[in-house]
This record gives C-alpha cells, sequence and structure tokens, in this order.
C-alpha cells in the first residue's frame, strides 16, 4: 500500500521538498506536515546508503507525517533532482551553513530560476551573512549571544539552558514556518516567491522582545531569580511537596494570590505585602515549608475549582491519565509512540497525523513518482548512484 503524507488540514494540497537537517529545520517542516503540506524529505546517502540521524527513526518524533527520499547531494545528478522537485513544489526548506547550498548547486538561485513562485526557506544560526554566520553552534549558543540566557537561572546560580526549546523550536523553527506562510501568503498577491534567511539567533530574539524592553526601563533586574516571572517571586515557582514531587504556583494577580494563600492556610496580614521584593525570600520560605507539608495530590485537590493558578509538574509517565489532556486528546498514541498531537486545532480543516517518522530514504520510488519523476528517470538515477538501490 502507498504511503500517503498529510490528511487534510488547512494546508492540504501544499508542497515542500525538505533538505534534511536536524533541530529547527525538521520542526519547522513537522509543523507544516501536521497541518497537511506534503513534505517531501530528502536524506543524504554515503556510499548508496541513506544515512539517517539516529539509530531509533520510530522515535524522531520531528521527521513525523512525510516521506523520505534518499539522494546523494555531492553527485550532480542529485543536485539536478532537487532542481526537478523544487520546479514542482511551493516552498523547499534548507538548514546548511551559508554557502553550501550554492556549492551543492541547490541554492536559492538555480531554484528560484525553475521556480520564480518557490518560497526558499533558509536556516542557520546567525544568519546568512556577517562575522559570525561561518561560526558553528547550538541552541544554548545562540541564546548566549543574544543576551537571552543571561535573563534565566535562580539567584546565585549560573544561566540554566531551557532545553533547547528557545533557539531550536521557538526562535528557530516556528519562526522558520511563520515566515514560509507569510511568503505563501505574499505569493497570493505578488505572484513571485522569495528567499526567507531565518536566523535562530533572531528569531530568538523576537521572543524575548518584552525582556529587553523591561531591563531598560528598571522593570527587569539583570541578576537572575530577582524578578517575578523567573523563580524570585514567591507566588511564580515551583515547589517540592511531601511525597517528592513538585507543584507550580503563578499567582500573579492579587486576586488569585488571595487564594493562593487560603489554600496554603497563611493569613494574608502575617506575610508582608505581595510585591516586597526585600521580603521575597523569607516568603519563599514560608511557602516552601507549608507545601512541603502534603502531597502534590493533596494541593491540587485542595485547589480543584478555585482561582489559585495551581498544576502539577507533570512527568512525561502521566500525561496519558491527566483528565484535560486526555479530555482534549493533547497526547496520541501514533504508531506505538506517545506524542503530542497537532496544534493548534482548526473548526473547518482540521490535521490529523498521518505518517511515522520515516527510515531514511524509504519512500523513494513511491514519493519521487507521486512528484512526477518517471520511471525511466528514476532507473536513471539509481545506475548513476545519485539515489539509493532499492530494497
Amino acid at each position: 500500500m502507498t504511503a500517503q503524507p498529510g490528511g487534510g488540514g488547512p494546508l492540504a494540497g501544499l508542497r515542500v521538498v525538505e533538505i534534511g537537517s536536524l533541530g529547527p529545520g525538521p520542526f519547522c517542516c513537522m509543523m507544516l506536515a501536521d497541518m497537511g503540506a506534503d513534505v517531501l524529505r530528502i536524506d543524504r546517502v554515503a556510499a548508496g546508503q541513506p544515512v539517517g540521524p539516529g539509530a531509533d527513526h520510530a522515535s524522531e518524533l520531528l521527521n513525523r507525517g512525510r516521506r523520505s527520499v534518499g539522494v546523494d547531494l555531492k553527485h550532480p545528478d542529485g543536485a539536478g533532482l532537487v532542481l526537478e522537485l523544487a520546479a514542482r513544489a511551493d516552498a523547499l526548506v534548507e538548514g546548511f551553513r551559508p554557502g553550501v547550498a550554492e556549492r551543492l548547486g541547490i541554492g536559492p538561485e538555480p531554484c528560484l530560476a525553475r521556480n520564480p513562485r518557490l518560497v526558499y526557506g533558509r536556516m542557520t544560526g546567525y544568519g546568512q551573512d556577517g562575522p559570525q554566520a561561518q561560526a558553528v553552534g547550538h541552541d544554548l549558543n545562540y541564546i548566549a549571544a543574544n543576551g537571552v540566557l543571561s535573563m534565566i537561572g535562580r539567584r546565585g546560580q549560573p544561566p540554566t539552558p531551557p532545553l533547547n526549546l528557545v533557539a531550536d523550536t521557538g526562535g528557530g523553527g516556528l519562526v522558520l514556518a511563520f515566515g514560509i506562510l507569510a511568503a505563501l501568503l505574499s505569493r497570493e498577491r505578488s505572484g513571485a516567491g522569495q528567499v526567507i534567511d531565518a536566523a535562530m539567533i533572531e528569531g530568538a530574539a523576537v521572543l524575548a522582545a518584552p525582556f529587553y524592553a523591561w531591563s531598560q526601563t528598571g522593570q527587569w533586574s539583570p541578576e537572575r531569580g530577582t524578578n517575578m516571572i523567573d523563580s524570585g517571586a514567591p507566588y511564580y515557582d515551583v515547589y517540592q511537596t511531601a511525597d517528592g514531587r513538585w507543584l507550580s504556583v503563578a499567582a500573579v494577580e492579587p486576586r488569585f494570590y488571595r487564594v493562593l494563600l487560603d489554600i496554603l492556610g497563611l493569613a494574608p496580614e502575617s506575610l508582608p505585602d505581595q510585591n516586597d521584593r526585600s521580603a521575597w525570600p523569607g516568603m519563599k520560605d514560608r511557602f516552601a515549608a507549608v507545601i512541603r507539608t502534603r502531597t502534590r495530590a493533596d494541593w491540587c485537590a485542595r485547589a480543584e475549582g478555585r482561582e489559585a493558578c495551581m498544576a502539577p509538574v507533570l512527568e512525561a509517565g502521566e500525561l496519558e491519565s491527566d483528565p484535560q489532556l486526555r479530555a482534549r486528546g493533547s497526547f496520541v498514541r501514533h504508531h506505538g509512540i506517545l506524542q503530542p498531537a497537532p496544534a493548534p486545532r482548526f473548526s473547518q480543516t482540521p490535521a490529523r497525523l498521518s505518517l511515522p517518522p520515516p527510515v531514511p530514504g524509504e519512500h523513494t520510488e513511491e514519493a519521487l513518482a507521486d512528484w512526477g519523476i518517471c520511471a525511466e528517470r528514476l532507473a536513471a538515477l539509481r545506475r548513476g548512484g545519485a539515489v539509493p538501490v532499492a530494497g
């Protein structure tokens, strides 16, 4: 049975060529595929065999929802095949260092010459130009270099790596997906495609826009862990419970704060003012001592139905049994792997998961045929070594 990507969704009918990479590019393409786009992933081959990002391809959830074609991008005919596919696509996504796509012969100029309506998305750490353009790096480096990392962490502690969610995922993949959709909308008016230069250092900075402003107006202290939402405030932090679990508290507004104090059994008159920053360390100690007296379940039960901005810190193994997540189907088991369902949700064009993450090169023959590459052309590509031999 032929594997088919997509399953409806607001981007059904959109065709995207993804040059296989790691991190932000795959996240961008996962988002597009989740929304129904036909994303064709080009995975590299070495010595005629596909080379994938990891040993367990089934768990590479960022690659879900699309088919994979194995191509030797260093082979002239491999580059030619990418240009043929770009001519049939609405968008192309690549995550090479600046200049690499050009050296391979699949840069913006030849792609747009084949297809002037193409949206060509480029994903890098530092951007296509500038003195750091060729520098290697990862998420942590990019948010270090734009000041974001300096704001994340507890008082008296080093800056805390926030997983790779800020630069790779939010500032990289999500910003690039937004850029591609914006360029496609622009194309509807102009008829012309364009090149998107998405840099993680800049996308992550956009995510932190308010913090840059606050740091200039006296609303944000440069000392980590002393501000309202960076673990400085007693009413915005996580606390350990009697059973060793964790509880999040985020009662910022005064009315929610009053409810929180009532649940904790703390009289407001026994505490300093909510926003007396000099008193925050002592208040945090009191909150922590009280919260350690009950289990996480006890606190959640006491907060049930009340506006305290309190929630358990769930672990991955608890997600399937959570009532809210279960009621909405926020997580689903798809091909044996628990994973987030597509988001956001659409009333008229609902999205759904389709294909599981592919083995690199798994769909070479069928996917190329669906994209208009005839059997004779595919056979020639195989004979020449541009794509791997089937089986």
